[in-house]
C-alpha cells in the first residue's frame, strides 16, 4: 500500500524538534515547511543491488541525523534511486518517522529506462511510449528529453509508484533547457505553459504539492545564450495558469565553489532592475535548492586556507564545500549525493555547526 500524505508544516516542525542540538539555521522555513539546510541526493552510483542497499541505508541514516530533504529523478540509476527511496521511506515509517516530516522531491523529463539500459533505445521508446500513445518519436528532443503533458503525467505516476507514495512534495521538470537547442523560445515557453497546466491539475488531484524546474545551465547562462531561462517569465506563466496561488515554488541549479553564478552573475531582470538569480528568486517567493554542491567531489579537495578559514576551518574539505553552499544567502538546501553511510555521518556533523554569518561569508570575496 502506498504511503499516504505529504510533508506538512506541523510534521516538519516535529522533525526539527527531534534535533534539539542542531545548530541555529540548520533548519529553514520555506513554503510553509521546515527544510534541512543539507539534503541527500541520489544521482550517482552503479545500477545494481549493492548500490540500491547502500542508498537505502544512507537515506535512513541521513534522516536519523537531521536531513529531511530527499532528492531524486526518474532517470537516476534507471529508476533504481527512486525505488531505493521508496524502500527507505517504508523502513523509516516503521522506525517512527511520519510521511509528514519528510520533503520528497523528484524530477521528470529524461528517458528513464527501467533498471538497466535497453539493448535498443528506439525499440524501448516504441514499446514504452509510442505504441501506448504516451508520446511520439518527434516529442523526444535530441532523442532523450520530453516534457509534453501526457509524458510528464506518465512519469509522475511512475515516480509515485517507485517511491511508494500518494503525493510528491516537489516535482521538477528536469533540465528543460535541453529543449532550447531544438525549438524556438516562443515554442519552448508554450510547452512550459502546457507542462505547468498539467502539474497544476495534479496539485488539485493531490499527487503533488509544489513544482518547479531543475536546471543545469538555464539559470546560469547569459540572457543572450540559447540555453537561458528567465525566472521572471516562468513565474508569469505560472501566474497566468493558476493565479497567485500557483504551485511553481522551487527551482534547482548547480551551485558550489566553482559554479557561483547564482550569487555573482546579474543575469536576471525584475522590472527594470538587473538582479542575480538568488535575488530574483527571493523577489518572486521561489525557494532555491543547490545541486552539485561538491561538484562530485571536485571542489572538496585541496582547498586553500583563504577559503577554509572564513568558512570556519572545518575538519574536512568536503564539509567546507558544503558549508559554503548552505551559508550562501538565498540558498535553502545544499544537496549532497551520499550513497555510503560513512559519508553521511561525516558530512552531517555539520548539523551541529551553524552556517557562516554574513561577515564571515563576505571575507571569501574580499
Amino acid at each position: 500500500m502506498k504511503i499516504p500524505g505529504c510533508a506538512t508544516l506541523d510534521g516538519t516542525q516535529k522533525y526539527q524538534q527531534r534535533f534539539a542540538n542542531a545548530a541555529p539555521h540548520h533548519f529553514r522555513r520555506q513554503q510553509d515547511l521546515v527544510l534541512s539546510s543539507i539534503g541527500i541526493g541520489t544521482y550517482l552510483g552503479n545500477a545494481n543491488e549493492a548500490t540500491d542497499q547502500s542508498y537505502r541505508d544512507s537515506i535512513i541514516r541521513a534522516v536519523q541525523l537531521g536531513v529531511n530533504v530527499i532528492d531524486s529523478a526518474a532517470n537516476y540509476r534507471f529508476q533504481r534511486s527512486e525505488r531505493s527511496i521508496g524502500e527507505a521511506l517504508t523502513a523509516l515509517n516503521e522506525l517512527g518517522y511520519s510521511r509528514s516530516e519528510l520533503v520528497i522531491c523528484t524530477k521528470g523529463g529524461y528517458i528513464p529506462f527501467d533498471n538497466a539500459p535497453p539493448r535498443n533505445v528506439r525499440d524501448y521508446l516504441d514499446e514504452t511510449f509510442v505504441r501506448p500513445g504516451i508520446a511520439g518519436f518527434d516529442d523526444f528532443v535530441g532523442g532523450s528529453h520530453c516534457m509534453t503533458p501526457a509524458y510528464l503525467q506518465n512519469q509522475l505516476d511512475q515516480s509515485l509508484r517507485n517511491l511508494n507514495l500518494e503525493c510528491i512534495d516537489v516535482y521538477y521538470i528536469h533540465n528543460p533547457e535541453s529543449q532550447l537547442g531544438q525549438v524556438s523560445e516562443s515554442e519552448f515557453y508554450y510547452r512550459l505553459r502546457a507542462a505547468f497546466e498539467l502539474l497544476e491539475s495534479n496539485r488539485k488531484d493531490g499527487k503533488l504539492q509544489m513544482y518547479g524546474v531543475a536546471t543545469w545551465n538555464g539559470f546560469r547562462a547569459n540572457p543572450q545564450s540559447p540555453e537561458y531561462h528567465s525566472l521572471s517569465k516562468m513565474v508569469e506563466i505560472a501566474e497566468a495558469v493558476a493565479g497567485e496561488s500557483h504551485g511553481f515554488r522551487f527551482i534547482q541549479l548547480p551551485f558550489n565553489l566553482a559554479m557561483p553564478e547564482a550569487l555573482t552573475l546579474m543575469n536576471h531582470a525584475v522590472g527594470n532592475e538587473q538582479l542575480t538569480l538568488l535575488e530574483t528568486a527571493e523577489n518572486h517567493g521561489i525557494t532555491v535548492v543547490a545541486s552539485a554542491s561538491m561538484l562530485q567531489g571536485r571542489v572538496a579537495q585541496g582547498l586553500p586556507e583563504s577559503v577554509r578559514e572564513p568558512l570556519g576551518s572545518l575538519p574536512t574539505d568536503a564539509q567546507t564545500a558544503i558549508q559554503f553552499v548552505r551559508s550562501t544567502p538565498g540558498i535553502t538546501t545544499a544537496l549532497i549525493g551520499m550513497s555510503k553511510v560513512e559519508h553521511v555521518e561525516e558530512n552531517l556533523k555539520l548539523t551541529g555547526v551553524a552556517p557562516v554569518g554574513s561577515e564571515g561569508f563576505a571575507k571569501l570575496f574580499s
